[in-house]
C-alpha cells in the first residue's frame, strides 16, 4: 500500500506539474494555481473513498510454533483493533498454530521445560495521508495446545475477542482488554485456574462451563453488572459456588472493569 500510494502522489505531482507548464507556455488560459487544491482535494477523496469501498485484503500469515520438546507453556498476545479468536487446535508438538491477518510479529525461547511465546500485532502508522481509508481490518485465529499446561495472557484494544478456553489447560489468565466486546469461555479440565480481567469501556461475557466452581470478585465502575447467583450466591464482597472448596475443577476471578457491562454465567 505504500508503494500504490507513493504511485498516487506521483501521479498527482506530475499532472499539477503538466498543467502549470501549459499555462507558462501559454497553451491553455486556466488559472492552474487556483485549481490546485481543489483537485488535491477532490483526488484525496476519490483515494478516500477508495480504499473504505474498495474492501482491500489485508495480508494473511500463517504460523506455527512448536513445542520444542517443553511441558509447560506461556503465551502472550498483543492484540491491538480487529477481530481476535482464541481455541484449542494445535497439534501435538506445537504450542501455538494459527492465521494471522494484518501480520503478526513473535518470538519465542525455551528455559528448562517451559516455553514462552509473545506474539504482538506489528506497529504500523496510518498517519500518512496515502493510508486513509485503506487500513486493513485486523483478524487473528489463534489455535494452542490443549494437551499440556499453559499461562495465558491477552491484551487487545479496541476489538472483538473471542477466547474459548473449553479444553485447553489454562491454569493462569490475564486479560486486559480497552473498548472492546469479549467473550469468554473458561478452562472447564484445568484443575485450578487463576483469572485476572481487566477491562476499560468494554462489553464483557464471562462463562463458567457446567460443573467447574467459581469464586469470581468484582470491582471498578461497572454500569451494567449481571452474575449468576442461582450458581454463584453472594456472599459479602464476592460470589462463590457453593462447593468450591471439594470442586476439582474451579476458577478463582479477579476482575476489574471500568464504564461497562459484565455477564458472568
Amino acid at each position: 500500500m505504500r508503494r500504490n500510494g507513493a504511485l498516487f502522489w506521483g501521479a498527482l505531482l506530475i499532472i499539477l506539474g503538466g498543467l502549470l507548464l501549459l499555462q507558462t507556455l501559454g497553451l491553455i488560459t486556466l488559472n492552474v494555481v487556483g485549481l490546485i487544491w481543489p483537485i488535491v482535494l477532490i483526488l484525496l477523496g476519490l483515494w478516500i473513498l477508495w480504499g473504505v469501498l474498495g474492501g482491500r485484503r489485508a495480508e494473511t500469515e500463517q504460523l506455527t510454533i512448536p513445542l520444542k520438546g517443553a511441558s509447560e507453556a506461556r503465551v502472550r498476545l498483543s492484540f491491538g483493533a480487529g477481530r481476535l479468536q482464541v481455541g484449542v487446535g494445535a497439534g501435538m508438538d506445537e504450542a501455538v498454530a494459527g492465521t494471522f491477518s494484518g501480520g503478526v510479529e513473535h518470538t519465542s525461547q525455551s528455559e528448562g521445560n517451559v516455553l514462552t511465546v509473545d506474539l504482538r500485532s506489528p506497529d504500523i502508522t496510518w498517519n500518512v495521508p496515502w493510508m486513509w481509508g485503506n487500513r486493513p481490518e485486523r483478524e487473528w485465529l489463534v489455535r494452542l495446545n490443549g494437551g499440556l499446561p499453559l499461562a495465558l495472557e491477552v491484551r487487545a484494544g479496541a476489538s472483538d475477542t473471542r477466547l474459548d478456553l473449553t479444553d485447553l489447560r489454562v491454569t493462569d489468565l490475564t486479560v486486559k482488554t480497552g473498548a472492546s466486546s469479549t467473550d469468554l469461555t473458561l478452562p472447564a479440565n484445568a484443575g485450578l485456574t487463576r483469572v485476572n480481567v481487566e477491562a476499560g469501556a468494554a462489553s464483557m461475557v464471562i462463562r463458567v462451563p457446567s460443573g467447574v466452581a467459581a469464586r469470581l470478585r468484582l470491582t471498578g465502575g461497572v454500569a451494567s453488572l449481571d452474575v449468576d447467583e442461582k450458581r454463584f450466591p453472594r456472599l459479602g464482597g464476592y460470589y462463590q459456588s457453593p462447593d468450591f472448596d471439594s470442586a476439582p475443577n474451579k476458577i478463582e476471578l479477579e476482575a476489574k472493569a471500568g464504564a461497562g457491562s459484565v455477564e458472568v454465567k
